[in-house]
């Protein structure tokens, strides 16, 4: 048994965020029923690179749900989510805000079918406050959000992280929402409606840089892969050319300069206090010993006395890793007219629960008349109808 299997959770969101939230909920074993618009579904359907009609876009944060169309502007698409709300634990939604209350599907409306329903609304800004009917995407939330004035070389300019940090996050704060309101229905009874702002989540995760900026007044300035309170703590080029990034506290300091013949000049900087002060002359000595390694000589000899250091892999690297593969977080599904396709399973290990399991996405409402019949109690002669009027 997964531990969410005696959840249902119906899913009117698009595009990344929330469809991941979703998505990691499903794969612990809730049931996720995602509604997408009649003939074009979730827009990501169409993003790049395509599949057989389909995208690996929409796949890669999708997987395990069944999908129903229905068209919300129209009174018969209106009634189904309402019908459908009085039989599920969960909405998660992402409309602009008013959207949904002018098409009577808000928490009010919502939650008067259904007391114990819990209700999430994720939009850029929140449902109040000067910018809540502002537009924003992952990128305008990480410039405004402050992390993409932590991120680039010195000196140089703002860079974003080479992911969706704010998208994906979201959906991580989203689905830890999801979860701390049911467990709170537990013992109140009663639903409950969660406000989520992705820039929120964003300033939110500002965390240590905020810190030093409550206790020092410092704006944390970018420093590459460099950290602002720990040396070393850098990505090194190495002699092949390959990259390996190292990380070492005090303990670590003189084993890391007896692996780079530098123990005498090592015992002058012992404290990182110390070489924070003096970065630029610790990394200077530093950036010139390890250009004489190969980077795999350079890991194992520091694996050998337990200085942290890691490769700087890229995809490919780090999917064919043997301990990525080891520990099963590259799996598959098979969709139809794609065949085999590999997958990034959720990085759970379980004793006491089932684990997760990578599910196949769905194709666009192919769950639409069993969701209906079996839930709903629809005949057929009724889904024929709503087909007819394209409410579904």
């Amino acid at each position: 048994m997964k531990p969410l299997q005696h959840l249902t959770i119906l899913d009117l969101s698009r595009v990344l965020a929330c469809p991941f939230a979703s998505m990691i909920l499903a794969e612990l074993g809730a049931t996720v029923i995602k509604v997408e618009q009649p003939g074009s579904g979730d827009e990501t359907r169409g993003f790049e690179p395509q599949l057989a009609q389909d995208s690996a876009y929409y796949f890669a944060c999708n997987r395990s749900k069944a999908s129903i169309t229905a068209n919300l502007r129209s009174p018969e698409g209106q009634n189904i989510i309402r019908e459908l709300a009085q039989k599920v634990d969960v909405v998660v939604e992402n409309f602009p805000v008013g959207t949904l209350g002018r098409y009577g599907l808000d928490f009010t409306m919502l939650s008067a079918l259904n007391p114990r329903l819990v209700y999430v609304s994720c939009t850029g800004f929140g449902q109040t406050g000067p910018y809540a009917h502002k537009k924003g995407y992952d990128t305008v939330f990480q410039a405004m959000g402050g992390l993409m004035s932590l991120t680039g070389e010195k000196g140089g300019g703002p860079v974003k992280p080479g992911l969706p940090v704010a998208d994906l996050t979201s959906g991580l704060w989203v689905a830890i929402g999801i979860l701390a309101m049911l467990a709170g229905r537990e013992k109140t009874g009663h639903g409950a409606h969660l406000d989520f702002s992705m820039l929120d989540g964003q300033v939110s995760l500002l965390t240590l840089a905020a810190a030093r900026y409550f206790a020092l007044g410092e704006v944390p300035p970018r420093l590459g892969t460099e950290h602002p309170g720990r040396v070393p703590s850098a990505t090194f080029r190495c002699k092949d050319g390959r990259f390996a990034h190292i990380t070492a506290s005090d303990q670590h300091w003189a084993p890391l300069c007896k692996v780079l013949n530098l123990e005498e000049w090592g015992l002058g900087f012992g404290s990182n206090e110390l070489r924070v002060e003096r970065r630029i002359e610790v990394m200077q000595k530093l950036t010139e010993k390890i250009t004489t390694f190969d980077r795999d000589t350079l890991i194992a000899a520091l694996d050998e006395v337990e200085v942290p250091i890691g490769p700087v892999n890229d995809v490919a690297e780090i999917l064919a890793d043997p301990h990525v593969r080891a520990r099963g977080l590259v799996g598959s599904f098979d969709y139809p007219g794609v065949g085999e396709f590999k997958a990034l399973a959720l990085p759970y290990k379980f004793l006491g629960w089932d684990n997760p399991e990578i599910g196949a996405p769905p194709a666009l409402g192919s769950d639409t008349e069993k969701v209906l019949a079996d839930r709903l109690g629809y005949s057929k002669e009724k889904i024929a109808a709503l087909k007819a009027a394209k409410a579904i």
